[in-house]
């Protein structure tokens, strides 16, 4: 299951960053909820969570409808990460 939200998440992201090779997808479970870490360059933070939270917003919804787990729910939290240059 986690494997298929990791992917689904990816497959949302991708395509709104410009530094794909940085966007990385970390899962934590704990007995409550299955957290997932996106990690992403400073550079694309500001895409990826959009105007107001926006698009971070209608991330995590469109995530957290991909819930079939009925005993935990899902986290997603955002990370901007340093630039490696």
């Amino acid at each position: 299951m986690a494997t298929n939200i990791t992917d689904f998440i990816k497959a949302i992201v991708l395509p709104l960053a410009d530094m794909k090779d940085q966007v990385v997808v970390t899962t934590e479970e704990q007995p409550d909820f299955l957290v997932y870490d996106l990690h992403v360059s400073s550079k694309d933070a500001g895409r990826i969570i959009g105007k107001q939270g926006r698009v971070a917003q209608a991330i995590r919804t469109i995530v957290y409808s991909q819930n079939h787990d009925t005993t935990r729910k899902i986290k997603l939290n955002i990370i901007p990460e340093a630039d490696s240059e």
